[in-house]
């Protein structure tokens, strides 16, 4: 599945508000779907590659040979889900906001996968 298709089908995910694919070396954001005047997706891919690249320096300085899954920002009305891409070569996330009363975080994490798995650069 391209990257079109693929923002297409996370929009699909139960209380999606936005969704982006974002490269964490650069901070550009390589596609995006949804957002809006409050959410300006743009602006959060920026932001939360600061985010992966501090977990992957905290992981490295405390010896944890891991990899991160995902990393989840609970906010009061929505979660924020960053899911780095290891199916793909390179440094990319994806990154998806939730209203948290139309989600379902455990569903939504799974489909994030499965879309990974999907996803062709």
């Amino acid at each position: 599945m391209n990257i079109e298709a693929t923002l297409k089908e996370a929009m699909t995910i139960d209380g999606a508000l936005g969704v982006s694919l974002v490269d964490y070396e650069s901070g550009m954001t390589l596609g995006a779907l949804g957002g809006g005047p409050h959410l300006d997706l743009e602006v959060a891919g920026a932001g939360n590659t600061e985010v992966v690249r501090a977990k992957q320096r905290t992981l490295k300085s405390i010896n944890v040979d891991d990899r991160i899954e995902d990393i989840l920002i609970t906010l009061g009305k929505q979660y924020h889900l960053i899911r780095p891409l290891t199916s793909t070569r390179g440094s990319l996330f994806l990154y998806l906001a939730l209203d948290r009363e139309r989600s379902n975080l455990a569903l939504a994490r799974h489909n994030l996968k499965r879309l990974e798995s999907s996803l062709e650069i």
